[in-house]
């Protein structure tokens, strides 16, 4: 990083050489008899330079503007740590092949602030739902770690947070039957994210067999290491049947930003935007038709009784007679 102070000029320089012409104002100071070249010399004695007779200020040296600039980065580092973006350390293996141990992924804090909602497909960073992490070993990072993980810089050791992939959210249908595939709203998903060698779904009794539908505000999430990742499948026994609230999540992981030779964005699979998979999509066009078949129904029925109460007047009418 080069210096940011500009070296200040040294010494006296002549006036420059320029061709006079006899139509230019002459100079003040050599109307005065005075070399525009050198400083004036006011009648106390003291070098005066310009018209305010101050010397021009020397800039600052660079080490004493550099706490200036660590104060103002620490101050941007927190500000962007907390409005748009986050640092978070991958602690587990639960997210093999897409994530590896001890990755740094870059999580989106901003959108969520407009009030955008996490998509199927997305992986999300969340904060434990509760007793996720019981029994996890906790970190203990030095006073330098701690200061950089509070601003932004690093990871925080502090926060308790999860990374999983986004399956359902509020109002989805997802089940799991025999070794898979993840049925979503009916839909089978095509996961070539699911770690080598693992069936979709998990075969035992302890929650890899299951059928949820994901209440309103919540999200259902799973790791794309299935056979080695304790998700919302392995918490149905606690409150929320496992599923996480919306309001946990703290973003959507965007990128893997370390090491370099991981880097990667991290997309939404083309599978959760296959027709049908959305159920209240599915569910729309029967529901419009039902909203616009009811006043055309009450608009028949009451033509019906019109023309019945105007054919019962004529009819009595006529018996008067």
């Amino acid at each position: 990083m080069g210096d940011l102070a500009v070296g200040a000029r040294s010494g006296h320089e002549g006036p420059e050489e320029r061709p006079g012409r006899s139509d230019e104002p002459v100079d003040e100071a050599v109307a005065d008899g005075v070399n525009p070249g050198s400083d004036a010399v006011g009648g106390d004695g003291e070098a005066k330079s310009g018209q305010d007779g101050k010397r021009p200020k020397k800039p600052r040296s660079f080490w004493k503007e550099l706490p200036l600039l660590i104060g103002i980065a620490l101050v941007l580092a927190l500000v962007i740590k907390t409005f748009l973006v986050q640092a978070f350390s991958i602690p587990s293996d639960s997210m093999q092949d897409t994530l590896q141990q001890g990755d740094r992924v870059l999580v989106d804090k901003l959108t969520p602030w407009f009030g955008s909602e996490p998509e199927r497909g997305e992986v999300v960073v969340f904060r434990d739902p509760g007793h996720w992490l019981d029994g996890e070993p906790t970190p203990d990072p030095n006073a330098v770690q701690r200061v950089l993980g509070w601003v932004g810089l690093m990871p925080s050791a502090d926060e308790k947070d999860l990374i999983k992939r986004v399956i359902g959210v509020g109002g989805d249908t997802v089940e799991c039957k025999g070794t898979g595939p993840v049925k979503v709203n009916g839909k089978a998903l095509n996961e070539p994210y699911v770690f080598p060698g693992n069936t979709p779904c998990t075969v035992d009794d302890q929650g890899g067999q299951f059928k949820v539908t994901v209440p309103k505000g919540k999200i259902w999430v799973m790791g794309d290491h299935r056979q080695n990742s304790l998700d919302s499948r392995y918490h149905q026994n606690q409150p929320g049947g496992g599923a996480v609230p919306v309001d946990n999540v703290v973003g959507r992981a965007i990128v893997i930003a370390w090491p370099p030779t991981r880097w990667a964005t991290l997309p939404k699979p083309d599978t959760f935007d296959q027709p049908g998979i959305n159920a209240l999509a599915g569910a729309a066009p029967g529901a419009l038709g039902l909203a616009g078949a009811v006043p055309i129904v009450l608009w028949r029925r009451r033509r019906l009784t019109v023309a019945a109460a105007q054919g019962a007047r004529v009819t009595g009418g006529g018996t008067d007679r």
